[in-house]
């Protein structure tokens, strides 16, 4: 039998096992809906075989579906391996990444990554630069790190924004809160609560700037620098917050606390790497960016492929 398979449908099997929803494994790869559907019709044909279920809006692969799947994962993991291999033949080769996290919930899946990273790169010194940072992007600019994740994309010259993903971020409560019967929460229902924050600027928390701000509303404010230390106390009804949905799921599931979305809309925030200029296209970067993106689609529940200037 002549194989059919090539790079292109191997990206959109991983991306449908990941995501397990056609329109989002299409954003995923950058298609249209109907492209990406395209692609699973011409395979299903040339195997006579059904390689997805759909089951609503989600869908289920088949024995045919997961069998493809493991032969993509595969073929990608080669790919990369001997990409990095062939990159690390480069001038730039070594180095360091020095990373500021902004975004604090990133922790959980940061560290397996980091992990991850030092195997397959010792010859780049990995390390957390620790604490809080009232201007990230300016530590980058003095050479006090090398790589911030965070939400902030200021436009500065000598600085590059690398997409990772667009997440939502719920308002976190206790199980008995008064708020809990309501399905979504208005600016108004934060007013007399004390909001628990990471101890950053308010400029810098999406809920202040984009909701509360607009509408008016000052809440009375406590700061801790945990996630776990917030979740603690807003399940203890020492006051509300705002995380993102996906370090939340673990919680919610143990009701532990509740989550409400913010707004009909839902509060969404955008996630990035950012990096200096000049050093934007050092293998290992790009290395650490693609395995950071693979490592979050494949873990993280809820979140939104942003296109990204290299794809």
């Amino acid at each position: 039998m002549t194989s059919l398979l090539e790079l292109r449908h191997l990206r959109t099997l991983a991306a449908l096992d990941e995501t397990g929803s056609v329109s989002r494994a299409a954003k995923r790869v950058h298609l249209t809906q109907s492209a990406l559907s395209h692609q699973i019709k011409a395979l299903q044909n040339h195997y006579g075989l059904p390689i997805l279920r759909r089951q609503g809006q989600s869908i289920e692969l088949t024995e045919a579906g997961q069998h493809l799947v493991t032969l993509a994962r595969k073929v990608l993991e080669e790919i990369q391996a001997t990409e990095r291999n062939l990159a690390k033949m480069s001038e730039h080769a070594s180095g360091s990444l020095r990373i500021v996290l902004e975004c604090h919930t990133c922790f959980d899946w940061l560290m397996p990554l980091m992990d991850a990273f030092r195997q397959n790169w010792p010859e780049v010194e990995l390390d957390l630069v620790s604490g809080f940072h009232s201007d990230p992007l300016q530590l980058l600019e003095e050479g006090g790190a090398d790589v911030v994740i965070g939400s902030e994309q200021t436009e500065r010259r000598s600085i590059v924004h690398h997409p990772l993903f667009r997440f939502e971020i719920l308002a976190v409560l206790a199980p008995e809160h008064p708020l809990r019967a309501k399905k979504i929460l208005h600016a108004r229902d934060f007013a007399g609560e004390t909001l628990i924050t990471y101890p950053v600027p308010e400029e810098r928390i999406d809920l202040i700037r984009n909701v509360l701000k607009p509408a008016g509303v000052q809440p009375e404010r406590r700061t801790a620098e945990l996630t776990v230390a917030i979740l603690q106390l807003v399940a203890s009804r020492r006051g509300i917050a705002a995380l993102p949905s996906w370090g939340l799921k673990n919680y919610v599931e143990h009701d532990y606390v509740i989550a409400r979305r913010i707004g009909p809309q839902g509060l969404w925030s955008d996630l990035y790497v950012s990096t200096l200029a000049e050093t934007a296209t050092r293998p290992y970067l790009r290395d650490f960016l693609v395995t950071a993106r693979n490592t979050c689609f494949a873990t993280l529940d809820g979140i939104i492929p942003l296109k990204s200037a290299e794809q």
